[in-house]
C-alpha cells in the first residue's frame, strides 16, 4: 500500500511539473504558419501589372506567372539561417495554355524566418514582412535592414475568412506597407498571407499626376505610374 502510495504522489508531482512547463496558448499562436519554411513548399501566382510612361505616352500591359519554392537552407553571410527562395517565371502567351509553357528560372532571394520576424531579401534589398507574436496593434519599420528610409508597416486586420482569385482561405491577415495621397501622387502597398500557405497577394499602386483636377482623383488622371497585383493561383509540395 505504502510503494502504491508513493507511486501515486511521484505521477502527481510530475504532473504537476508538466503543467508547470505547459506552452501557454499566446506563445503557440504566434502566427508562424502565415509563412511556413517547409523545404519543398511552392505558391503559384499571377501577375498583372500595367505600367504608365510619360515619355513617350503609353500604357504598357504585362501578364505572366510566378512560382516561388522553398529550397535550400543554409548559413548567411550575417550568420544566420536562412532559405533558398527559387523564383520561376512563365509569360502570357495568348496562344498557349500556362500549362504547356515550362517554367524558367528568374532570380533567387533569401528568407529569414524566426520567432520574431520574417525577412525577405529581394534583389538585395531587406524587408521585414512580418512580425510577432501578431496584433492590429503593432507597427515595425519594414525598411530597418535597408537604405531606403523608414516605412511604417502595421496588421489591418488578423484570421479572416477571405475569398483570393475564387479560392476559399480560412484564415487570412492584411499587412499595409504604405498609403499616400497627396494632389499630385497615390502610393498604396499592401500584402496578404494566409495561414499555411504565406503571401496570397501583393498590391503595388504608385502613380503620378501633375494635371490637377478639382474632384477628380491621381487614379483618373494617371500620367505616369505603375499597378502591380500578384494573386495566388494554387499551391503545394513538392
Amino acid at each position: 500500500m505504502k510503494k502504491n502510495s508513493f507511486i501515486a504522489c511521484i505521477l502527481a508531482i510530475s504532473l504537476q511539473a508538466c503543467i508547470k512547463k505547459k506552452i501557454p496558448e499566446s506563445k503557440l499562436n504566434l502566427g508562424l504558419d502565415y509563412y511556413p519554411t517547409t523545404k519543398g513548399k511552392f505558391v503559384v501566382y499571377d501577375i498583372d501589372s500595367t505600367v504608365y510612361t510619360e515619355i513617350p505616352k503609353d500604357t504598357l500591359q504585362f501578364k505572366y506567372r510566378i512560382k516561388e519554392k522553398l529550397s535550400d537552407s543554409f548559413t548567411d553571410n550575417l550568420g544566420q539561417p536562412a532559405i533558398r527562395l527559387e523564383r520561376y517565371i512563365k509569360r502570357y502567351d495568348p496562344k498557349m495554355a500556362y500549362d504547356s509553357i515550362p517554367w524558367t528560372i528568374k532570380q533567387v532571394w533569401l528568407v529569414n524566418a524566426n520567432q520574431t520576424n520574417v525577412q525577405v531579401v529581394e534583389d538585395n534589398i531587406r524587408y521585414t514582412k512580418l512580425v510577432f507574436p501578431l496584433s492590429t496593434k503593432k507597427t515595425w519599420n519594414g525598411n530597418a535592414y535597408n537604405n531606403l528610409g523608414e516605412r511604417l508597416y502595421s496588421y489591418i486586420y488578423l484570421d479572416n475568412p477571405e475569398v483570393v482569385n475564387q479560392i476559399h482561405l480560412e484564415q487570412v491577415l492584411q499587412v499595409e506597407q504604405k498609403e499616400f495621397r497627396t494632389l499630385i501622387s497615390y502610393q498604396h502597398y499592401q500584402e496578404k498571407y494566409a495561414r499555411g500557405i504565406g503571401l496570397v497577394h501583393r498590391e503595388i499602386v504608385d502613380l503620378l499626376s501633375n494635371a490637377i483636377a478639382p474632384g477628380k482623383p491621381v487614379e483618373n488622371r494617371i500620367e505616369s505610374g505603375i499597378i502591380y497585383k500578384q494573386t495566388l493561383v494554387t499551391y503545394g509540395y513538392e
